[in-house]
């Protein structure tokens, strides 16, 4: 039986939507964080805060008011000169969004769009023959 968390997260990742994927397009900074969120140890609080209303919006912050993690480890993760203010900036649209999940994963559209750049990287790289010393 599933516990309340993750029901109430199941929820986001089945209704997820494809336009997230606009606000990432481009935005190497996101994509960084992005990146980065899905190597950062997140764990949920020992004892879940009470859930106050039932609206997507209040449930979504409850969730994320039910996790805790390392801002410097993101921020060590990053790899960019950001500080720990213009992370909070960059990660506010991307949390709003639904695009970084309170669990460590990321919107599944965002996911495969980040994975199709990576593999149209590969596919434009030129192969050079190998050279025999």
């Amino acid at each position: 039986m599933n516990d309340l968390f993750s029901e109430k997260l199941a929820y986001f990742k089945q209704n997820e939507k494809p336009e997230t994927v606009l606000l990432v397009s481009g935005d190497l900074d996101r994509i960084r964080i992005i990146i980065a969120w899905t190597n950062v140890y997140i764990r949920r609080v020992e004892r879940l805060k009470e859930l106050k209303g039932e609206s997507e919006n209040e449930i979504w912050e409850w969730l994320w008011e039910n996790v805790e993690f390392s801002k410097d480890s993101l921020l060590k993760k990053v790899g960019t000169s950001f500080s720990e203010t213009s992370l909070g900036i960059k990660m506010k649209p991307l949390i709003g969004n639904r695009i970084l999940y309170p669990d460590g994963t990321v919107n599944s559209f965002v996911q495969r769009y980040l994975r199709e750049q990576v593999v149209k990287l590969f596919e434009r790289k030129p192969k050079r023959p190998i050279k025999k010393a």
